[in-house]
């Protein structure tokens, strides 16, 4: 298994098309499908699937496509600074679920570091892509809840895409909303007394399984919902609209503004907000840095 077949390889990943990835490499198309097929051979596995649709990568190849970008990258750091004697910039990059407790965790983690020789890079994503983007590389650490609900779902995920995931927080049930919505004085709030104003909850798109919800209690049957795909969408909603979501009830005024707040829902829910990394993949300085900046949120979690 030599670098240029790891970089043939992701060639062809990211054209799906042996012809295409030829013309990008420069070499004849027969050459390109030959060393493949010696790859393949020599790692005893099927890393594309050859259909008369085209060219796909088998479940198993995902997996080694990540691990070949990893190589490739790391080879480019070494090449670009004993080589070249080029300065180049590492890399950091999280995956998460909508919380913007942990938006701020990574800015402070960026101040912290500074950006003069990394290079930054968050995802306020679906659920599954969260989980995508660790199994592939494209993110060291992924933000995300799990609850009895939606355990053992979310575990065997994990489990196939070879990740670990790891506690972080334990919150109770919160309501989320303006504080110009009718019930934020309220000490508690229950969802009887939810039931005509509308659901706030984030569109996981092709994955919308309640399994996947970001919000606990996703088989409620709201009365009224919308669903939406940004933050800053939903936050409006909740002022002209008098909407709401439930979370974690930790908020951050610093990035949302003082303008909403969080009422303890009546209901022994707990939600477990942790981070899945990849098995057996030491995590980062950057990375360890960014979950000491998270765990001190942990105070304001149970309160």
């Amino acid at each position: 298994m030599t670098l240029s077949q790891l970089r043939y390889a992701i060639t062809v990943a990211q054209a799906a098309s042996m012809s295409e990835a030829a013309r990008t490499l420069f070499i004849s198309q027969p050459s390109l499908s030959a060393s493949i097929r010696e790859l393949e051979d020599e790692i005893g596995m099927e890393v594309f699937r050859r259909t008369n649709r085209g060219i796909f990568l088998t479940p198993e190849g995902e997996e080694f496509i990540g691990y070949a970008r990893q190589v490739v990258e790391q080879y480019g750091l070494m090449e670009a600074k004993y080589l070249k004697k080029e300065t180049v910039k590492k890399k950091f990059s999280v995956s998460m679920q909508h919380y913007t407790f942990a938006v701020n965790a990574f800015m402070e983690m960026v101040k912290q570091f500074g950006m003069d020789e990394y290079e930054f890079a968050v995802r306020e994503t679906k659920t599954c892509d969260v989980i995508e983007d660790v199994k592939n590389f494209k993110s060291e650490i992924g933000i995300l809840y799990i609850n009895d609900f939606n355990r053992k779902v979310l575990e065997k995920m994990f489990h196939e895409s070879n990740l670990e995931f790891h506690e972080l927080l334990n919150c109770h049930i919160y309501v989320y909303l303006s504080k110009s919505h009718p019930l934020a004085s309220h000490k508690i709030i229950t969802m009887q007394e939810l039931e005509e104003y509308p659901c706030l909850s984030f569109d996981q798109g092709g994955n919308n399984s309640f399994y996947f919800a970001e919000e606990v209690l996703s088989t409620y049957n709201y009365k009224r919902i919308i669903k939406g795909n940004d933050r800053a969408t939903l936050l409006n909603l909740m002022v002209g609209m008098n909407g709401y979501t439930l979370c974690s009830g930790i908020i951050c005024e610093e990035l949302n503004g003082e303008d909403y707040c969080a009422v303890r829902l009546d209901s022994d829910e707990i939600m477990t907000i942790g981070y899945v990394v990849r098995k057996g993949v030491a995590i980062s300085p950057l990375g360890k840095k960014y979950l000491e900046e998270i765990a001190k949120y942990k105070d304001k979690a149970l309160d």
